[in-house]
């Protein structure tokens, strides 16, 4: 077990974020925040730790959004990678690299170990039918192919994925699937990939991961053995893609690793630029078996970073594996999950200019809400609490009397201490304290860490109000100085344990007292000395107002609200020819009956007077719409659609309906003063 073991070293890696957007909060209390408190622990406790980061610049969602802004994924990627890597020095995530896949390093890097595993014999490959776009001559990723889902209808879902119903899908299985390129259709044609057999090492992770890491979290290890009970199946690590790492065969041109296969190696592609920026040697964070290697990634990564980057070290031989992979769930937002489409979140490069100088608040609030085992929710009303309630009414309250006592009774120097009687209570306390935080630290339990934290300020709070130096200060001098010595030194000790949590306040607090960051096993003692000069006190934590809370929070509803605007014409169809539209025609026909289709809960038979003459239309409109809301009414009408028969009865045409962000269809009227038969311009 992992505990048990001494370990030289620790390399800590974090999940590389996509750059085709901003941090939010999600992704800082699920990967960002837990890993940089853990490091900056492991640092106090005198580990040789390298803390490695990166920016995963490859990929179907980069594309997806280069085309959508009409620029190149290079500049996708240049943009965004600065924008996330200026928000984690700001925020003190301590990376000691924050590096980038689109780098010369890794694309060699993943190169080689490509080409390892293959003449190894690890790799399989097989061919296998890809839908292609014949008029962009090219093969089409998941994300490329848009169809009917053949599970609730919706005519745009993805090649992977269903967004309305939430099926997961293959592109085979769409009705009238269609290219996102060109609009066509396109054809299934063979093409050859490189797999992984994982269904070969299934025996070797079944051990692995079920028997020797059983310490592991539930979510993670429940995860892992749901993919190993479901059996595993070979995995391409290669598509026909021209955005990412060129396969290196002359036989495989027009193709790229796959970023589930090249994005892990990044951590390893970094540790060698940082390696060569430092005059180390970077294969001993990576093949010492006296190096610890952990994973902090979001449950959504679980598989790659336990199944499958796992098995291509061990199909490598000679690399570490993951000792342990601390996933938390998801972070949700004022009661809705996150959706960077809709813009329902909370950007850290948006949160630093609406809250300068407040990091540790935001890094408090997310540690406090932790979704360690389960998805937790953020809420600016929660975020308020948080700050009036305990950092400023309890930590930074601490503090400010312990100071401002000092510089009213002492001129701002330390006492001398005549309550020894108190000292051994007071750091026996802090000492324990301590004990408890690192105990919850190496379990990964980061809220039970911060509330152990936390008592050693209430704890100085309790001992200041029960001792009241205030009152004794004329009648008992001596035990005034000593009460406040004691104080002093619980906040020194406080600023000290609150470093991995709090690092700008911990800094804060120290320059205040004059003392240096010392190592985590001096916790527990004396701090300061006699005549020691303390700081004039500053305010550690301002007050949150309500109307920076309603600000925020009105700021996210408009975001929400105008995404859906933008979200609505995000996914226009390609442009299509004058000559092609002018081949719809479009009529007006007035609704004289409405009935239900025998059998098909969805479908609704309409008969239409078009002038002197009645049609009849099957539409799928029965869940959203009551007959007599359009009896009646003039509605439009594609004309000269083909007929079709639908539940064997033909269908002449199509009425034309608007569908709501929910998903809802409306009718659409015109009106009343149009005749039936009227053509629509």
């Amino acid at each position: 077990m992992s505990e048990t073991r001494n370990f030289k070293r620790y390399t800590i890696t974090t999940a590389l974020p996509y750059a085709n957007g901003p941090i939010h909060i999600g992704h800082l209390a699920g990967v960002y925040v837990p890993a940089d408190i853990f490091v900056r622990y492991l640092r106090m406790r005198g580990r040789e730790v390298l803390f490695v980061g990166g920016s995963d610049e490859h990929g179907v969602p980069i594309t997806i959004r280069a085309k959508k802004e009409g620029v190149s994924p290079q500049q996708i990627v240049d943009h965004y990678h600065n924008i996330i890597k200026k928000s984690f020095e700001e925020f003190g995530i301590s990376y000691d690299i924050y590096s980038r896949t689109s780098s010369q390093t890794h694309h060699k890097f993943s190169q080689d170990f490509f080409l390892n595993l293959l003449n190894k014999g690890e790799l399989i490959t097989q061919q296998s039918l890809q839908y292609f776009d014949e008029e962009a001559g090219q093969f089409l990723a998941d994300r490329y192919i848009v169809g009917t889902c053949p599970n609730c209808g919706n005519e745009e879902a993805y090649g992977d994925q269903c967004e309305k119903c939430g099926s997961s899908l293959s592109p085979q299985e769409l009705i009238n699937p269609h290219s996102t390129l060109s609009g066509s259709k396109p054809v299934l044609k063979e093409t050859k990939h490189w797999y992984l057999p994982l269904d070969k090492y299934e025996p070797w992770l079944r051990q692995w991961i079920l028997e020797e890491h059983k310490e592991w979290k539930t979510n993670v290890y429940g995860q892992c053995k749901s993919w190993l009970d479901n059996g595993l199946q070979p995995r391409a690590v290669t598509r026909d893609l021209d955005w990412g790492v060129p396969v290196p065969l002359a036989e495989a041109q027009g193709k790229v690793l796959y970023v589930w296969f090249e994005a892990p190696l990044g951590y390893v592609s970094a540790t060698i630029d940082w390696a060569a920026r430092e005059g180390k040697d970077w294969q001993v964070y990576w093949k010492d078996q006296q190096t610890r290697l952990i994973h902090f990634i979001g449950k959504d990564n679980i598989v790659f970073h336990c199944i499958i980057f796992p098995t291509m070290l061990k199909m490598d031989g000679s690399y570490i594996l993951p000792d342990n992979v601390p996933a938390n769930e998801f972070m949700n937002l004022e009661g809705k999950k996150i959706s960077t489409s809709r813009n329902w979140a909370v950007w850290l490069n948006e949160y630093l200019e609406d809250f300068p100088g407040k990091q540790d608040v935001l890094r408090y609030v997310l540690t406090a809400n932790m979704p360690e085992t389960k998805d937790n929710d953020f809420t600016w009303k929660n975020f308020q609490h948080h700050n009036n309630n305990e950092l400023a009414a309890i930590y930074g309250n601490l503090v400010n009397r312990a100071i401002v006592l000092t510089h009213k009774y002492y001129n701002g120097k330390v006492p001398e201490n005549f309550l020894f009687e108190d000292e051994e209570s007071i750091y026996s306390f802090i000492a324990n304290k301590r004990d408890e935080v690192s105990n919850h630290l190496e379990q990964f339990r980061f809220r039970d860490a911060l509330n152990s934290m936390m008592d050693v300020a209430r704890f100085g709070n309790k001992y200041l109000t029960e001792k009241e130096p205030w009152k004794l200060v004329k009648s008992s001098p001596n035990i005034t100085k000593g009460i406040i010595y004691n104080v002093l030194q619980i906040i020194a000790n406080l600023a000290l344990l609150s470093e991995p949590f709090l690092p700008f306040t911990a800094k804060k607090l120290r320059e205040v007292l004059n003392i240096d960051l010392l190592d985590w096993d001096s916790i527990g003692s004396p701090l300061l000395k006699t005549c020691d000069m303390i700081a004039e006190p500053s305010i550690l934590f301002e007050q949150i107002t309500d109307e920076m809370i309603e600000k925020q929070l009105n700021k996210l509803h408009q975001n929400d609200n105008k995404a859906i605007i933008q979200n609505n014409l995000s996914d226009l169809k390609p442009a299509i020819k004058w000559e092609d539209f002018d081949k719809i025609d479009l009529r007006i026909g007035r609704v004289l009956s409405v009935d239900k289709v025998p059998d098909a809960d969805k479908l609704l038979k309409l008969e239409l007077d078009f002038g002197g003459i009645t049609r009849t239309i099957i539409s799928g409109i029965a869940q959203h719409i009551k007959p007599e809301e359009i009896i009646g009414k003039n509605v439009i009408v594609v004309a000269n659609l083909e007929k079709k028969k639908i539940r064997g009865i033909e269908s002449e045409g199509m009425v034309i309906f608007a569908e709501n962000k929910d998903g809802k269809l409306l009718p659409i009227f015109a009106d009343d003063n149009a005749n039936p038969g009227d053509k629509v311009k």
